[in-house]
């Protein structure tokens, strides 16, 4: 499928375990607070829900925030459910697919296997469109970095996901209240978002492509 006739609006979903800040990357992404997040006092997202934002600059985006569809309770036939609903909610493509892991949490077993049935039930070709996010960037530390992160706490599950996504990753802190520190996130992922669009030729992720 060809790039969208609105080539100013992007479409990305969020996927990751409950708790890994899926929600509240969301929320950072949109610039205000669409979706309950375990830091809220609201409950947590139980279904897929889509919500878009107009910037000043004229650019469009749509964010999916979905169920936590990597817990270790999910089973796959569930999983793939989940997915299509967010397939349908993205009526002209998927542009990039952010799956959300915590600085605070190891690499899990849950994640690692379910990032497999993700890749079994689309194919490999879903690897390019993901982009992986670190959450709880307070977690590293004050003079830390996301490498000195890996180079202890890299099991090799989480090295084969990072390089079949071609090592796109970006931490964020989600809870800092410095406004001008916040856009800056958005802009740092936005701009991942556009190396995916690029390296996809423009071609948002749609059925056709599995």
């Amino acid at each position: 499928m060809a790039e969208s006739s609105n080539s100013r609006s992007r479409t990305v979903v969020l996927l990751g375990k409950m708790g890994n800040g899926k929600s509240a990357t969301a929320n950072t992404l949109l610039g205000r607070e669409a979706f309950e997040s375990l830091h809220s006092l609201g409950s947590v997202t139980a279904a897929c829900k889509l919500d878009t934002s107009v910037f000043d600059d004229g650019r469009i985006l749509n964010v999916i925030d979905t169920p936590g569809l990597f817990d270790s309770y999910v089973e796959s036939n569930a999983m793939a459910k989940e997915i299509a609903q967010w397939i349908n909610l993205a009526k002209d493509g998927i542009h990039a697919v952010l799956f959300v892991l915590s600085l605070r949490n190891r690499f899990s077993e849950e994640e690692a296997s379910a990032f497999e049935v993700l890749c079994h039930i689309f194919g490999a070709k879903i690897a390019d469109y993901m982009i992986v996010v670190f959450s709880h960037g307070d977690a590293l530390g004050k003079n830390a970095t996301l490498d000195d992160y890996l180079a202890k706490n890299c099991p090799h599950q989480l090295t084969d996901t990072l390089k079949k996504c071609g090592n796109r990753t970006v931490v964020v802190n989600n809870w800092v209240e410095d406004e001008e520190r916040l856009s800056k996130q958005r802009e740092e992922l936005l701009s991942l978002v556009e190396t995916v669009v690029e390296v996809n030729g423009g071609n948002p992720y749609t059925n056709d492509l599995f």
